[in-house]
């Protein structure tokens, strides 16, 4: 898939996104990068085998005090090579896009990883 046509399903997976959490999305950027650097794979802890198809980075809205002001915005990066190497098709890809930007979206508004796993496996019963 090219790049532009990549970043058209991430714009896409972010505005079918309910308009609650659009409207409550500070101070962020969403971007999409080919490939993670070494240092965000060891920033991510992920365990053996995982791959790192997106990261948050930046504080989460529930953590930030009435001193958080003029900060560089939270990034959340989407990152196309893994995401080709794990999807085998169009549908996949676009599914797992929009997957990645809930999860690390949800960073954004504090949600732990071990809930989003609960919250996650809730979504496929």
């Amino acid at each position: 898939m090219d790049s532009e046509r990549f970043e058209e399903l991430v714009v896409k997976a972010v505005e079918s996104l309910p308009e609650e959490f659009l409207e409550r999305m500070e101070n962020i950027d969403i971007v999409v990068e080919d490939w993670p650097t070494p240092e965000q794979v060891s920033s991510a802890d992920l365990e053996d085998g995982n791959t790192l198809l997106g990261l948050y980075e930046g504080i989460p809205v529930t953590q930030r005090s009435s001193g958080y002001g003029t900060v560089l915005p939270d990034k959340i990066s989407i990152f196309r090579g893994p995401m080709e190497d794990k999807c085998g098709d169009n549908d996949s890809m676009t599914a797992e896009i929009q997957r990645v930007v809930r999860h690390e979206l949800a960073h954004h508004f504090g949600i732990g990883d071990d809930r989003l796993m609960e919250l996650e496996g809730e979504e496929e019963e």
